[in-house]
């Protein structure tokens, strides 16, 4: 299940993508595991990574050659007895090529720990173990080509945190990759009693405004849907209430009205202009399709002025269009043939909208206006809600226009996976999808589907995600520990209520973002020129 906040969670927010990305799912569910790196990956490095879990820290500074003298090996940093040489070299999507040169001495190091270790642990006929071993006898015994991978693993282990250090704090959790070979590394070690091999690291991305605090300036223009007026939306909540109290009469001696209740057969052909290529449109055909006819509004445009008059047992065939705004991308400019017949009519009869209606139309009302009243205040909140809604997304809508960010792969590919797994949780909550099915959707080819098809958005959530925590971080924005405190208390319960696993460290975590995005968005609406428009 996702992380279920109660204050809203304006930014489909889910910094665990920031942090975690060996959980392609949420809070440690196991639907989604892949593994998705061809090349030799070293997850115990994800301690120099946890500190850019924000991805607010400077641009990445480029630096053509590094040296690990300059690094102070902490404890799990082994000594070298000579520095290895680190060029840095930027490539696209905020990745670094680190090109390792690693010097004789260092080998030749990692040479002896690796034969002392063969001759500890080596039964070899004639010698006691633990004894010294002549070398010619122990490379016979153990194999050159064994002492050679062990060697290169040697030295791998022991300087790729050296050369990882002149990355600290700007590499991403998981994202390094070895992009040597490793039987190109074994053949230059064995030639040239030195190695070379390079690192490929994704970083944190630098964010870039343009214009620059363009942020500080917003005007925003925001579409309210007529439909979530107040006013408007409580009193067809008002018709609709009276309507399911009312009783459906048969019509016999008129024809269709507005105001009437239609069953009706629908069948439409597809025609170009000459009318010489007919198809069927199965998506418009209908058999004893229930049409109010007050709900003309839902129906393809000049639908029901095609049909007024229509009575019991007649068919009328007339020719409609789609609209370029069909919801059905396929249908959209269509021009189209109808045929529809009229099976049954019906009128309502309507019971008197008085005080004597109020507590069927409201357990507990009293009166009309108690009604009234009631609707109104429900849909007013509903209203707030939607223009809150719509304004933040106005807003996060401008900010991704307003910043460029060289995406990581890894960063994309693991908020994908999140988007992906949240959609596939929701669908085995909704559906109870059997094992089978489970395993073909968060197969590694239905997630690289959804990835490819997904691209525009999962990088608009990615840049909008990064823009707002750079807002954060340069307008000093803060929330009080109560706040974090009791966000973090509803999360827990939530999972609780649910049975489900959690990480309290990582619910603090990613709460503490979406807290972060809502002082945001908050701060970003007190200081931007805000128009509402209603379409």
């Amino acid at each position: 299940m996702e992380l279920c906040i109660r204050s809203r969670a304006l930014l489909n927010w889910n910094p665990q993508s920031l942090r975690e990305s060996s959980l392609f799912v949420t809070h440690k569910s196991q639907l989604l595991q892949f593994n998705y790196k061809d090349s030799i990956n070293f997850h115990n490095l994800s301690s120099f990574s946890r500190q850019t879990h924000r991805l607010t820290l400077p641009p990445c500074a480029r630096k053509s050659e590094a040296s690990s003298s300059s690094v102070v090996a902490g404890p799990e940093i082994d000594r070298l007895p000579a520095d290895i040489k680190v060029a840095e070299t930027e490539e696209p999507n905020s990745r670094l090529r680190l090109t390792v040169e690693v010097p004789p001495a260092v080998c030749d190091d990692c040479y002896k720990r690796v034969m002392f270790e063969f001759m500890k642990q080596a039964k070899i006929p004639g010698f006691r173990p633990g004894k010294n071993v002549p070398e010619a006898i122990l490379l016979s015994y153990i194999g050159k080509g064994n002492v050679l991978k062990a060697t290169v693993e040697s030295i791998l282990k022991r300087t790729l945190p050296h050369a990882m250090a002149s990355v600290t704090g700007r590499a991403l959790t998981d994202s390094v990759s070895i992009a040597t070979k490793f039987s190109d590394m074994e053949k230059t070690y064995a030639s040239l009693n030195s190695l070379r091999y390079d690192v490929l690291v994704d970083v944190a991305p630098e964010v870039k405004w343009n214009p620059e605090n363009g942020y500080k300036n917003l005007k925003i223009v925001v579409e309210i849907d007529s439909e979530i007026d107040a006013q408007r939306a409580s009193e067809k909540e008002l018709k609709r209430r009276q309507k399911s109290l009312g009783t459906l009469r048969i019509v016999t001696d008129r024809g269709l009205q507005v105001g009437d209740v239609v069953v009706l057969d629908i069948s439409a052909t597809k025609t170009d202009k000459d009318e010489s290529d007919v198809q069927n449109i199965p998506a418009a055909e209908s058999k004893g399709f229930n049409f109010d006819t007050e709900d003309g509004d839902k129906v393809l445009p000049g639908f029901l002025n095609a049909i007024i008059g229509i009575q019991p047992g007649e068919t009328k065939s007339f020719p409609l269009a789609f609209p370029q705004s069909w919801s059905q991308e396929s249908l959209r400019g269509v021009n189209a043939q109808f045929t529809v017949e009229c099976k049954e009519l019906f009128y309502r009869e309507l019971p008197e909208l008085d005080d004597s209606l109020a507590d069927k139309l409201i357990p507990g009302c009293t009166t009309l206006q108690q009604v009234k009243e009631s609707m109104f205040e429900r849909w007013l909140e509903v209203e707030q809600s939607a223009k809150d809604q719509a304004t933040d997304n106005a807003i996060l809508d401008q900010l991704c226009k307003m910043v460029e960010v060289d995406i990581p792969r890894s960063l994309f590919e693991e908020q994908g996976r999140q988007l992906y797994g949240s959609q596939l949780l929701q669908i085995q909550a909704n559906m109870k999808l059997s094992e089978q099915q489970l395993a073909s959707l968060s197969s590694p080819k239905a997630v690289n589907e959804f990835l490819e098809h997904q691209k525009e958005n999962i990088a608009k959530v990615i840049k909008q995600n990064l823009a707002v925590g750079d807002i954060f971080k340069r307008e000093n924005l803060q929330f009080s520990t109560e706040e974090l405190v009791k966000e973090v208390e509803n999360s827990i319960a939530e999972f609780k209520r649910h049975k489900q696993e959690y990480d309290e460290d990582n619910v603090k975590e990613q709460v503490q973002e979406i807290l972060e995005g809502a002082k945001v968005l908050e701060w970003l609406k007190e200081n931007a020129e805000i128009q509402y428009v209603t379409r």
